[in-house]
């Protein structure tokens, strides 16, 4: 292979699948709680409003006068599709592995449609107006997901015996959110990341007077003239602000208290966020010199993640006025 194709290729924008997946907890009130808990005896229930309509899912306000909705009514688990959308390739964290459809559906009593999947076969077999019946878990907890989908059938097929007595009411749902999709660098970030896959900290910047930043960004964003110069910086700089972290939470991988800090690298003119450790936070503080402290190169990639941490190198803190415009 040549040198010129190589280069080519070197300068072509990277790409990769990105993946973000958290549980979120949240505490569901008295009216969310109540159709949850009705969910795990196989039941929907609405709430009616000012204006007679019963709304499915119930809400917690009324949309026209904005008080307090309190009367709750039970509606059907059959319903009408009013509009869908086919989903012919599933990603693994949607409802069905099969292919299937989101649609809008209005429950027999219901004035307002709710969205859930409907498991057709074909898109062929979807239509709007097609009448269609709840297929229920075998085992409820009280969460949407209680309903494994709707399916084609006019006849309910839950017992007349289903009820939400049993239990105690539903208070926090714990929801699972995961996003999926291919993310294709710019040709400022690609840069960045490649140089980090090597152990270097390039950012960018607009001319040889203009400021520098890193991550590079694509202009300049006080006059937008785009950052064309690179420029190689060194892993080392100065604490500008920071937090004490001290409360745990799900996830987490260090043991608090511990610091999260804007680092501001010598020859830089952003900050970036990273850890301090290797000293008591309590002598952490703005002005710090610090330096990064680099994974094994066996675990670099095109990652700010080569960098483990930075800790402090004992050198005199930094005058506050030679970093006051960078906080």
């Amino acid at each position: 292979m040549n040198s010129a194709v190589r280069d080519a290729q070197l300068e072509k924008p990277l790409s990769a699948p990105l993946h973000m997946q958290f549980d979120y907890t949240r505490s569901v009130g008295p009216v969310l709680g109540r159709f949850l808990t009705a969910l795990r005896g196989k039941r929907i229930l609405g709430i009616r409003g000012s204006d007679g309509r019963v709304i499915v899912p119930p809400s917690e306000y009324d949309p026209v006068t904005s008080k307090p909705l309190t009367e709750f009514v039970d509606v059907a688990d059959t319903g009408t599709v009013t509009t869908w959308s086919w989903v012919a390739k599933p990603l693994e964290a949607h409802p069905l592995p099969h292919p299937f459809a989101f649609a809008l559906i209005q429950l027999d009593g219901a004035d307002t449609a709710m969205l859930h999947a409907v498991d057709a076969g074909s898109p062929d077999a979807m239509y709007s107006g097609m009448r269609v019946r709840a297929r229920w878990r075998g085992e409820t907890i009280g969460a949407i997901t209680d309903i494994v989908c709707f399916e084609p059938g006019e006849n309910s097929e839950t017992p007349t015996t289903a009820s939400d007595s049993s239990g105690e009411p539903i208070t926090i749902l714990t929801t699972p959110v995961k996003l999926e999709y291919q993310h294709s660098a710019s040709f400022q970030e690609s840069y960045y990341l490649r140089g980090l896959k090597e152990g270097r900290l390039i950012g960018g910047r607009t001319d040889a007077n203009g400021k520098v930043y890193i991550p590079p960004r694509g202009a300049n964003p006080t006059d937008g003239r785009p950052t064309t110069e690179q420029v190689e910086l060194p892993d080392r700089g100065i604490v500008t602000t920071f937090c004490v972290v001290n409360v745990p939470f799900l996830g987490q991988r260090i043991k608090p208290p511990y610091i999260a800090a804007y680092v501001l690298l010598d020859g830089a003119d952003i900050p970036f966020l990273h850890l301090i450790l290797e000293c008591d936070p309590a002598e952490v503080r703005m002005g710090m010199r610090v330096e990064a402290v680099w994974k094994p190169r066996e675990h670099w990639g095109y990652t700010l993640e080569n960098i483990d941490h930075f800790r402090p190198t004992g050198e005199p803190d930094a005058d506050y006025e030679t970093y006051k415009h960078h906080l």
